[in-house]
């Protein structure tokens, strides 16, 4: 008699617990807006359903994807005649951007991409070096090693000079470059803030989203944009042990002028967030279709302070709109099916498309996981190149019109999960620096040749791909 009541109330409890789990999940969906992808979806609600115990948890502490403010009205539709005019690869990118939410396409007066991790460097001190007013710094990695140190010193040097220095480090990150101490930074007078710290993330179920952006701003004037993290290997290598570490090929670039202007923006909004600093974010004006001007860029951030998966967007759409070619680089290559799907078909239907990767990264997992889907690629006509180096670069070039580059990567995390940020340029001549800077780095690597795997490894493969949101 009281096992069959134990039994009864431990059901009517079971059933309690699984209905309320499905309950969060669906009203956090829909409240916070999260737009998951199916797969994640339907993964999410059957663990809810056969292990709520765990899986409630675990949802309360990573399930968030999405923090965006309302998403603004869209600009009004343009005329039929303007939209017969938007036929090239740029205008339409360029239409499809005027319905994310971005802020408007800017102008700059100089724009300058770093041909190696030295170049990087000089331009990154002597931002630092010469700001007057204000020196803001975001990054994922601060290394705990020499080039750290370096910036660092020039750091506490402009804050002691008397400009008003921040510096914003995610916190996961902090931890991935030795966990630096950042007591002398905040002892010369810099201010440092850890975007998405572990406790305060943990207790509003966003551990999981981490700040990607890496950027350095001048007195609103002057942009350091691009894949390096402020750690040795992004830049010059490290050789203080007596052993020299190779540097990683990465891709970043300078900017100047107005687009500044919205990295600043963009680095306030972080920073109020970072350091707990309410303010109001001024509203975006919705920016003007047609037609394109020339020498023009656009400031495009991604991640869950944005309504829209806009880098995501603007990547799928630009493979469906390319005419004649598409280079892509990346350290890894982790596609959801839409992606995958977009570079197959753009090479199917005669569009020269190259990805270049690195040949071994220095993430295991991801080059697991990239192997079905490169056999894929490669079947379907894609030219895949393998570095011989650790490639960190993250660019997008579509035929000589279009080209984004920025921080994040061709994997479902930097699409779907980190705060991201690219620069989209409009200009010919801008496209045909960072197309000619991709040719050279495929010039030394080898072509992929696609090799059919054990049961054993297909069956490893198919295990880490389950967990592609992750790598």
């Amino acid at each position: 008699m009281l096992n069959d009541l134990f039994q009864s109330h431990w059901v009517s409890f079971h059933g309690l617990v699984t209905v309320s789990a499905l309950g969060i999940f669906l009203a956090g969906s829909h409240l916070l807006r999260q737009r998951r992808h199916p797969s994640a979806a339907i993964a999410w609600c059957l663990s809810l359903v056969l292990i709520p115990y765990l899986a409630l948890p675990l949802y309360l502490l990573v399930g968030n994807r999405k923090i965006a403010r309302p998403h603004s009205a869209l600009p009004a539709p343009s005329p039929s005649g303007e939209r017969q005019k938007a036929t090239r690869p740029a205008a339409r990118i360029r239409t499809l951007a005027g319905t994310l939410d971005l802020p408007v396409p800017s102008t700059y007066d100089r724009f300058e991409l770093h041909e190696d991790g030295s170049h990087a460097l000089a331009s990154l001190i002597s931002i630092i070096d010469n700001a007057t007013c204000r020196l803001d710094i975001c990054t994922f990695v601060f290394g705990r090693d020499v080039l750290g140190n370096e910036i660092a010193r020039h750091l506490m040097q402009s804050a002691r000079r008397g400009v008003r220095v921040r510096l914003m480090v995610d916190g996961i990150g902090r931890y991935l470059g030795g966990h630096p101490d950042f007591r002398p930074l905040r002892a010369a007078g810099v201010q440092v803030a850890l975007f998405a710290s572990p406790l305060r993330f943990t207790l509003s179920g966003r551990t999981n989203l981490r700040n990607h952006r890496k950027m350095a701003i001048a007195d609103g004037d002057r942009l350091w944009l691009g894949g390096r993290n402020l750690a040795a290997e992004y830049f010059e290598g490290d050789d203080s042990s007596g052993h020299k570490n190779a540097p990683w090929v990465d891709l970043s670039f300078e900017l100047s002028g107005a687009v500044a202007s919205q990295a600043q923006q963009q680095y306030d909004t972080d920073w109020g967030f970072a350091a707990q600093e309410h303010r109001t974010e001024p509203p975006r004006p919705t920016q003007p279709l047609l037609p394109i001007q020339p020498a023009t860029v656009q400031w495009v951030p991604s991640g869950p302070d944005q309504s829209e998966d806009t880098i995501y967007t603007l990547v799928i759409a630009s493979c469906f709109s390319a005419e004649t070619r598409i280079l892509a680089v990346s350290p890894y290559y982790v596609p959801d099916a839409a992606l995958q799907m977009a570079l197959a078909l753009a090479a199917r239907r005669g569009i020269d498309v190259d990805l270049l990767l690195p040949g071994r990264s220095n993430h295991k997992m991801a080059d697991l996981a990239r192997n079905a889907s490169l056999r894929e690629l490669a079947a379907s006509g894609v030219q895949i190149w393998l570095s011989p180096e650790m490639i960190h670069a993250k660019a997008v070039v579509i035929d000589d019109q279009f080209a984004l580059a920025g921080t994040a990567n061709l994997d479902e995390r930097s699409l779907f999960l980190n705060y991201e940020v690219m620069v989209a340029f409009y200009d010919p001549a801008d496209v045909a620096q960072f197309a000619s800077w991709m040719e050279r780095r495929r010039s030394g690597a080898c072509l992929y040749e696609a090799r059919q795997p054990g049961v054993v490894r297909k069956f490893g493969e198919g295990l880490v791909r389950w967990l592609a949101f992750q790598l």
